[in-house]
């Protein structure tokens, strides 16, 4: 593809108007993105950043594991598969009280948004009652929440709407082409018909993948179009390093290039410019050089606390450190009604920086 052309491809991202957001990615365009020069990829990403989002703001949400180990799932990366020998204690699903200290531990932290995730492939109706109650304790404590519970159909979506879950969240995980070498027992399908479900019941979308996992470089590109041609691109965007897990297939797979994945951050961004996109599982193994990059190649929100589910993540006060070092602040709360005065915001923000910066591309 010609750097006119790709180009051409870049700027169409950069309406602020969601209508004009692309849904028509091609590969052919996705690896020519993954092919530019590194530097060149960097400013492109972080010139579409900043149009967008304060550029140095990142949204910080805690994730709580309400129901641990026993899927009868296959996924190969999964320590909470009961089909892999990682010999995870399985814990029953939390009751209301115990997830609702957790909620405010992680407010009391910085959190604006809690995350619950359930070992299930779907919800039992008997399950639901309770996290119904969940949700409707988050919310009463000021906090955005959000789910991931497995599969859904549409009944429980609307069950999930009623209550106030603000996001759900059902990875991709890979490509189409790899996703089979990676899970079989649910269906490439199966994930996009459960967004669906999400999607109309009213709900905001949280969908990303893991790289990583023995995939090809054009597979990561894949993953990404299937994303972005959503025909709503997700709200949010967690793109996962994986954490091998002795016990799962994937323990001993080679681990991905540090650069690698910050390209997939940066294509991420440019790609899914509205959407907040997430440094998420592996920061545990990233030194603070490498997770900088990420935050300059787009990535604006990340989990805080010690645990993702069953995996290592940094403690809190290593990201308050962080952040302070780069001169980072916690993003907060937006209702929708307030877009426009975030927009403004942003843009009075950038503004103030703008003498330090000069048009490359004119």
């Amino acid at each position: 593809m010609s750097q006119a052309a790709l180009s051409s491809s870049i700027n169409a991202t950069t309406n602020k108007d969601p209508a004009d957001v692309r849904h028509n990615w091609t590969l052919a365009e996705v690896e020519a993105l993954f092919a530019l020069p590194f530097n060149d990829l960097m400013f492109e990403a972080q010139t579409i950043h900043r149009q967008h989002f304060n550029a140095n703001e990142v949204q910080v949400s805690t994730l709580l594991s309400i129901k641990t180990g026993a899927c009868p799932e296959d996924c190969k990366y999964c320590s909470q598969s009961a089909r892999n020998k990682t010999n995870l204690e399985k814990e029953r699903l939390m009751e209301v009280e115990k997830v609702l200290e957790a909620a405010e531990k992680a407010k009391a932290m910085g959190s604006t948004r809690f995350c619950m995730g359930a070992a299930w492939r779907n919800p039992k109706a008997r399950d639901m009652p309770v996290v119904l109650d969940m949700i409707k304790g988050v919310k009463a404590l000021g906090l955005e929440s959000c789910m991931t519970l497995g599969m859904l159909d549409e009944d429980q979506a609307q069950q999930l709407q009623d209550a106030g879950l603000d996001y759900y969240n059902h990875n991709l995980d890979t490509s189409p082409e790899h996703y089979n070498q990676i899970i079989t027992t649910r269906t490439y399908q199966d994930r996009l018909d459960t967004l669906d479900h999400v999607r109309s019941a009213g709900m905001k979308v949280c969908s990303g993948g893991i790289v990583g996992l023995g995939e090809k470089a054009a597979d990561r590109a894949s993953l990404l179009v299937q994303l972005a041609n959503l025909p709503k691109q997700p709200e949010s965007v967690p793109i996962n390093m994986l954490v091998k897990v002795e016990g799962t297939p994937l323990a001993n797979v080679d681990d991905l290039e540090s650069f690698d994945f910050i390209r997939c951050i940066a294509v991420a961004r440019i790609m899914m410019p509205q959407s907040h996109v997430r440094l998420s599982a592996g920061r545990s193994a990233m030194n603070e050089q490498m997770q900088s990059l990420c935050f300059l190649a787009g990535a604006n929100s990340i989990f805080y606390g010690c645990k993702l589910l069953t995996a290592e993540n940094p403690e809190t006060d290593q990201d308050t450190l962080l952040f302070k070092k780069l001169g980072i602040n916690t993003e907060t709360v937006v209702d929708d009604s307030s877009n426009q005065d975030k927009r403004i915001k942003t843009s009075l923000v950038n503004a103030q920086h703008k003498d330090l910066f000069y048009d490359a591309v004119n």
